[in-house]
């Protein structure tokens, strides 16, 4: 007669199932870390790209002088408590560079609620005066601000139609990177009539005629060293053979 309980359970198969039953659990433990894990998961995204505690607040301006820090934000143009995490930052660079002074931008996000606009702005080199008014333009040639009065410090270009595309601005701004300290310090503007009709005028009513962009840096060589003689005009267009008269 076999008693009941424990003693009734062949040891060996005792042994067998709970071996099973350790099998089902290891086998169960990676689905259930998993399973747990996606739980987070979706969580944490619903927090980052759902929900308003991760959302924008502030709008932090970097590098702006040419431009106020609200003609930045208006550009922006961000919502405020969008998800930080959905903020097209593509979008924000680009419309913040439509602004005329701005060169280049950089959008990143600090969390938990700000995006940081880093700004570089054009570099004026030149004044172009119309219509009473200067415009200023950069190295690119490209027209980024208009005033009233003449900004102090830069030099004046007469130029009919300024712009990056304008093949006389590019000889002007040309010349002006190769005039020397020596020629900059006399100079009083630089007449651009045409891409090959440019003249440089100093103070004391002198007048170096250019000609072309094409050889500047020897142009702007063989002026300075006729600085010391007599003659209102010096004609650099072609410098192997230079006049003063």
């Amino acid at each position: 007669m076999v008693r009941a309980g424990t003693d009734a359970v062949p040891p060996s198969v005792r042994r067998f199932t709970r071996r099973a039953r350790q099998r089902r659990v290891r086998a169960a433990l990676p689905w259930t870390v998993l399973a747990g894990v996606l739980v987070l998961s979706l969580a944490g995204a619903a927090i980052v790209y759902a929900t308003p505690l991760l959302g924008f607040r502030t709008l932090r301006v970097v590098g702006t002088t040419l431009v106020t820090d609200d003609q930045v934000r208006q550009a922006a143009s961000v919502t405020e408590g969008v998800p930080l995490a959905r903020v097209d930052l593509d979008g924000v660079r680009a419309r913040v560079a439509e602004l005329p002074p701005v060169a280049r931008v950089t959008v990143s996000r600090q969390w938990p609620n700000t995006l940081r606009v880093e700004v570089v702005e054009r570099t004026p080199v030149a004044v172009v005066p119309q219509n009473r008014r200067f415009l200023v333009i950069d190295a690119a040639g490209v027209v980024f601000q208009t005033r009233s009065d003449r900004p102090a410090g830069l030099p004046l270009a007469r130029l009919r139609t300024p712009g990056p595309d304008d093949t006389a601005t590019e000889g002007a701004l040309t010349v002006l990177a190769n005039l020397t300290p020596e020629l900059r310090e006399r100079l009083v503007e630089l007449v651009v009539e045409g891409p090959a009709r440019i003249t440089v005028k100093l103070r004391g009513g002198r007048t170096v005629l250019w000609g072309d962009a094409s050889r500047s840096d020897a142009k702007a060589q063989v002026a300075t060293s006729l600085l010391a003689r007599e003659g209102e005009t010096i004609d650099v267009r072609t410098p192997d053979v230079v006049t003063i008269r």
